[in-house]
């Protein structure tokens, strides 16, 4: 029994560090949530704990070790996702056009604005070749391959909970009222901003190895 609390302990430690360290994800947090507003970030906060449905699912079906052997398929996912970092990064240079649109939207259209966000944290988490390899490093190398796949199941529940909660924290506290005045009356640099730190992502992550 102590063994399993140690263990549990553990990956609840590694789960949190690898959660709240800065990366693609907080990026376009950041991004939508200054841009977009608070339900805009809550979404992505949303699709990113989705994403890691992805991984959790290659993981128990046992995909996780052909990934670790198959260093093609993290070398591809590792170039769309960076792609996909750059697209979005150039997207925030040409959202300044689109909120002059925007302002003339039906309050109907914020629906498909809370689907695009939430799609962007999605696909952001699912191509995110640093998140594959955390699982793949904690389901080969912290998790004993004896244990029961209801457990297993939990663990990913709980890591997808994790960004979850930790990504909403992030889009409310940019949302703020305290803030937010703040952030308004440099909107536009930090848009520009936040464009070039994902586009600096896309580049880095493309230049990797």
């Amino acid at each position: 029994m102590m063994q399993w609390e140690t263990q549990l302990a553990m990956i609840g430690i590694i789960t949190v560090l690898a959660v709240i360290s800065p990366g693609p994800d907080f990026a376009v947090t950041t991004k939508n949530s200054l841009m977009h507003g608070r339900q805009s970030g809550l979404a992505t906060a949303a699709g990113i704990a989705a994403g890691v449905s992805v991984h959790i699912v290659y993981t128990l079906l046992g995909l996780g070790y052909v990934l670790a052997e198959a260093l093609w398929l993290l070398e591809a996912m590792k170039y769309c996702g960076a792609a996909y970092l750059i697209w979005l990064g150039v997207c925030s240079f040409r959202t300044q056009v689109q909120n002059a649109e925007t302002t003339t939207q039906q309050p109907c259209d914020q629906g498909a604005s809370h689907w695009r966000a939430f799609r962007t944290g999605f696909v952001c988490n699912a191509l995110n070749p640093k998140t594959a390899l955390f699982f793949i490093a904690l389901f080969t190398q912290v998790v004993d391959p004896a244990t029961p796949a209801i457990v297993q199941i939990c663990l990913g529940l709980f890591i997808a909970a994790a960004h979850l909660i930790w990504f909403a924290i992030v889009a409310l506290l940019l949302t703020h009222a305290r803030f937010k005045a703040k952030f308004d009356r440099c909107k536009t640099w930090i848009e520009r901003g936040v464009g070039v730190c994902l586009i600096g992502l896309g580049g880095k992550l493309a230049l990797s190895s």
